[in-house]
């Protein structure tokens, strides 16, 4: 079967469980996997045939994405603010609305902070913390004279590797609960050669005792957990425990901010990404605990996406 032919075929039978450009789009990124090639390539040969095997491998791959396996999945991999990241089942997806969390990490890190030239670990001779490690991990951040970052529930470690990547003075520590998902995240800094992140096998701030940063960012899970949109499209396929959070979607971004005082330092920022209708209450959590500056910045569609406080210059006892 030529190419041409079996971009067609593959595109009507993904039109069944898409739109027709979403089709088009998947059936080329599926078949240049395939064969390894770019899409010019495609093009330029679309009347060479396909030799058994790969129209084999192809029409398996197009199966997948016609059950709804996201494409990110079958392919393994995700772009995510200019560099490309692995993905796999254990992590979510990173996605483009999350961007936003990033920029404005990288705007406050360029206007608070002044970061001084520091050295840190090679990335082959670090490796994910356990808890019991906590002592390593503590001297090493109060080392540095430069920004200290934590990205928690760091997943695929997009968040963090963004920041780090354009940050590359900073001093990143990126958390999460899952093994399988540290995992990911440092193969994906070792394949960015991306040295100045540490990761730390932690739920929330719980291995971190009382470690203080400059800037802690989250996107935390914040859907409710019975909302109907877990059980279509691509989130039936990601990790829920990275997707819902209690029965109003704030359970787990409750608890950052409760305990995210004891982790900032003195005028330090919180920042989280949270559902387009949860603003208003992330902003008044925030307020509650006395962070100060509190705001809201909209996602590139235009919706309520990252809000984020200040911590006083003075902590107050009240709050350890």
């Amino acid at each position: 079967m030529k190419i041409a032919h079996a971009l067609a075929s593959a595109q009507a039978v993904l039109a069944n469980v898409s739109n027709s450009g979403e089709a088009k789009l998947d059936a080329q990124l599926l078949l240049q996997h395939t064969l390894n090639v770019n899409r010019a390539w495609l093009i330029a040969h679309e009347n060479e045939n396909l030799v058994p095997e790969k129209l084999a491998e192809f029409n398996s791959l197009i199966e997948r994405r016609a059950k709804g396996v996201p494409i990110a999945y079958i392919l393994g991999e995700r772009e995510f603010y200019g560099l490309n990241f692995m993905v796999t089942p254990d992590t979510l997806i990173p996605r483009a609305d999350t961007e936003t969390l990033v920029e404005i990490a990288l705007a406050k890190i360029a206007v608070d902070k002044v970061i001084t030239n520091t050295s840190f670990r090679s990335m082959s001779e670090s490796s994910v913390f356990q808890a019991d490690n906590y002592k390593t991990l503590d001297s090493d951040i109060r080392r540095n004279d430069g920004v200290t970052v934590l990205d928690l529930g760091t997943g695929s470690g997009a968040i963090a590797m963004a920041i780090a990547k354009h940050r590359p003075q900073a001093q990143v520590i990126a958390v999460d609960a899952s093994q399988a998902a540290l995992a990911v995240a440092q193969r994906n800094a070792e394949h960015l050669q991306i040295s100045n992140v540490q990761f730390l096998l932690s739920d929330w701030f719980s291995a971190l005792e009382q470690v203080r940063f400059d800037v802690i960012v989250s996107n935390p899970p914040y859907i409710e957990q019975d909302d109907t949109h877990l059980t279509q499209g691509d989130l039936r396929f990601e990790p829920i425990s990275a997707l819902a959070s209690g029965q109003d979607g704030l359970d787990d971004i409750r608890t950052i901010i409760d305990d995210c005082l004891v982790h900032l330092k003195p005028q330090g920022w919180l920042m989280l990404e949270h559902g387009y209708n949860q603003a208003q209450a992330v902003a008044d959590l925030m307020a509650q605990i006395g962070l100060l500056n509190v705001e809201t910045i909209k996602d590139f569609g235009g919706n309520d996406r990252v809000t984020i406080g200040k911590n006083p210059l003075i902590v107050s006892t009240h709050w350890q």
